[in-house]
């Protein structure tokens, strides 16, 4: 009798399944002809499409060959500009074309979200404005959005102390130096300045000084986090002991900063006093945060997410160009000449923000070498993009609730459709012309969850530049090798940027 009521059960369930089935069959089919969508013609070729592991394999060895987003590049090449493929039991949707991007970043912002970037970050950055959603991700940006107004912006005297010692790091016997790692610790000072109000000072930090282990350890855990983001639903697999062993140094680091902030706040010692001197305060991040939350957790979150964008875009944006202008004295001269227009005196803001050729230096190596090469979004409901479906790619196409949809700066920005036949090239005058890419030119993203601290990250990349060739004269390449990517969530030079300068 039991053997029969289990068999009865399992009927049951078999039925209402076959029958959820056909309802959301007929529910899907009858969505996309209200949307006219058509299947996606363009597919990966792949050894199997069940879970694909091949490609899994594929993009894992290319990573580590430094040349996955030139294989992203020939494949929108050879498959057009959307085209999907199946890795690791998920199915991706992949585009470069401008209208499908703007849709998920913008006009149909609501259907899409991070997916599980949460829990592949959130053991570092925990819930912050890069790691969460909706209502959470809306509170984090109020929070945030602030905080990065043009004075806070325009306030350069805290980077001039730091860009001093970064250069006192430059040989000026003309030997060869790296100048990535040390933008690495020049931007790693001047964010934790700005955000903390206290800097780690890494440029001339001491071996096994606090301040070092804590720059060892979220360069080690910020590497780590573009593979945890590749695992998908497997990341709750996998373990990673050093991850997780630097993720409590960062942490317990920035919680003794919170923790004295609160303790001036609300100090005990009634006689102690946050104006102590009497003297006007300097801007600090974490003070303006004090305003709006005195959670410690919350506020430990948004500085580590901040200061993830803070620090690295802005050294990789700077480590790329400059591997550039190694190799490029015609750029380097016009550059010198623009600079040298100053007559050694140090820029403002607005003297930067008039600066063409530096603006458009920077566009360019944004353009080739943007510093988030590649992004992707989840749909967080049964939704539509304009464009991809059909033998032409001219129709819409379905993507349904969980489909992960991946966009590639990278390759877009290397569309000749776009930027020319010579798109390939790095030539910052085409910036001079009347030449406006709108949602092909996305190197600080778009839509809501544009970058917010963009402008911070141009104003200390253009000061650093100035200030750079105001001490130095000329410049020598000491690799000659090709740029090729170092990708983790930013992306900057494998070989580093070894060059000599030298002392006007």
């Amino acid at each position: 009798m039991d053997f029969t009521i289990r068999n009865t059960g399992v009927l049951v369930s078999v039925v209402v399944f076959i029958f959820w089935y056909i309802g959301q069959s007929i529910r899907v089919a009858k969505f996309k002809k209200q949307n006219g969508c058509r299947p996606i013609c363009n597919r990966l070729p792949q050894l199997e499409r069940v879970v694909g592991v091949d490609l899994y394999r594929t993009q894992i060895n290319a990573s580590k060959d430094g040349r996955i987003l030139e294989l992203a590049k020939s494949r929108y090449d050879t498959h057009g500009m959307t085209w999907s493929a199946r890795m690791m039991g998920q199915t991706y949707v992949n585009t470069i074309d401008i209208e499908n991007i703007k849709a998920i970043l913008a006009s149909n912002f609501k259907d899409f979200g991070l997916g599980q970037r949460q829990e592949a970050f959130g053991a570092m950055l925990g819930q912050g404005i890069f790691t969460t959603d909706g209502a959470k991700w809306e509170h984090s940006r109020a929070l945030v959005r602030p905080n990065f107004t043009r004075a806070q912006v325009a306030d350069l005297n805290s980077f001039e102390i730091h860009i001093q010692q970064f250069i006192s790091k430059i040989p000026r016997d003309g030997s060869t130096v790296d100048l990535q790692p040390l933008f690495f610790r020049l931007t790693l000072d001047t964010a934790t300045e700005f955000l903390f109000g206290e800097s780690v000072r890494s440029l001339n930090s001491t071996e096994g000084s606090e301040e070092d282990h804590f720059q060892q350890a979220y360069d080690l855990a910020q590497s780590r986090l573009a593979n945890r983001g590749r695992l998908g639903k497997l990341i709750c697999l996998y373990r990673d002991k050093e991850f997780d062993a630097a993720c409590k140094t960062v942490h317990q680091f920035v919680d003794k900063i919170i923790f004295r902030s609160l303790e001036k706040l609300h100090p005990r010692d009634a006689e102690k006093s946050i104006d102590g001197n009497g003297q006007p305060e300097r801007y600090v991040f974490l003070t303006e945060m004090l305003k709006s939350t005195t959670d410690p957790k919350q506020l430990r979150d948004e500085l580590l997410n901040i200061l993830l964008a803070g620090r690295d875009t802005t050294a990789s944006l700077l480590s790329n160009t400059f591997h550039v202008l190694a190799r490029r004295p015609d750029i380097w001269k016009k550059l010198k000449v623009e600079v040298d227009g100053l007559r050694g005196m140090k820029p403002d803001y607005e003297t930067l923000r008039n600066m063409k050729y530096i603006k458009y230096l920077l566009n360019e190596s944004l353009r080739l070498y943007p510093v988030v090469p590649n992004n992707a979004r989840f749909a967080n409901k049964d939704t539509v993009l304009p464009r991809g479906g059909g033998p032409n790619g001219e129709s819409p196409i379905f993507i349904k609730k969980g489909g992960i949809v991946a966009y590639h700066v990278y390759a877009m920005h290397r569309r000749t459709d776009i930027y020319g036949p010579d798109a390939n090239e790095f030539r910052p005058e085409r910036w001079a012309s009347d030449l406006r890419p709108s949602w092909g030119y996305l190197p600080f993203n778009g839509g809501p969850r544009i970058c917010v601290g963009q402008q911070f990250a141009l104003t200390e990349a253009s000061y650093t530049i100035v200030r750079l060739l105001q001490a130095f004269g000329g410049i020598d390449d000491r690799d000659r090798s090709e740029w090729i990517e170092q990708l983790s969530l930013t992306c900057c030079s494998a070989n580093g940027v070894k060059v000599a300068l030298n002392p006007r």
